[in-house]
């Protein structure tokens, strides 16, 4: 099981990073909100962890921005708010799992397994399954773009707005929905950053078969020369 762990607290991350991998998960960790839908979209977790006391955003934004870019894994939340207004407000944010500190490590671990459970018994979605544009391809469970056989070298940011894009081969998808996918909750971020990201992605899809065009005023398109 590959999990996103989301908390501030070192010592707290450290200890339960530890005690997850004891237990046969693969962690992940990151300490602000940011950093967070980042990871949350380029490695594609099996369960995310998510604290909601961040430095840079309160976790509930976190949890809402990944909802709406379509972020649909599991989310147990860690806090210290005790209060059953707090647990209504994450559930209706979107979270599958509240535990409030302190907390025994072996329930949290029968928590994430549970959520684990739960996500494997349902029907695959078309967010599971591979996609494909020419010779490029994504692939979920691990969270890899592959050119032909080779895995492509790219940044989170770079990979995000490339999925983006294979989700509409052939039609422009616009700047502002590939902005809020690359740079999610990044409310400092200036809006033309996403150009960079589109420049420097077309550089290094260039002699591949794959052409990133684009369309002034309707946004940007993925198309396959073959």
């Amino acid at each position: 099981m590959h999990l996103l762990l989301v908390e501030d607290d070192l010592a707290l991350q450290s200890t339960l990073q530890r005690s997850l991998r004891r237990s046969g998960m693969r962690v992940e960790v990151c300490g602000d909100g940011a950093q967070a839908l980042l990871h949350w979209q380029s490695l594609r977790p099996d369960v995310v962890v998510l604290d909601l006391s961040l430095p840079d955003m309160d976790g509930l934004e976190v949890l809402g921005s990944a909802r709406r870019s379509g972020l649909d894994t599991p989310v147990l939340i860690l806090t210290a708010r005790g209060t059953v207004g707090d647990k209504i407000l994450g559930l209706n944010a979107g979270a599958d799992d509240y535990l409030p500190k302190p907390f025994d490590l072996d329930e949290l671990e029968a928590r994430v397994r549970a959520l684990h459970r739960r996500r494997a018994s349902q029907p695959r979605s078309l967010a599971d399954e591979s996609l494909r544009v020419g010779p490029l391809r994504f692939e979920p469970a691990s969270g890899a773009m592959y050119l032909r056989q080779d895995i492509l070298d790219l940044t989170p940011r770079e990979l995000a707005l490339l999925r983006a894009l294979m989700t509409k081969p052939g039609h422009a998808v616009a700047k502002e929905r590939l902005f809020e996918v690359v740079f999610p909750g990044e409310d400092h971020v200036q809006y033309e950053a996403i150009e960079v990201v589109v420049y420097r992605l077309r550089k290094k899809l260039a002699d591949t078969g794959i052409t990133l065009m684009t369309l002034r005023g309707l946004g940007y398109l993925l198309k396959s020369d073959a």
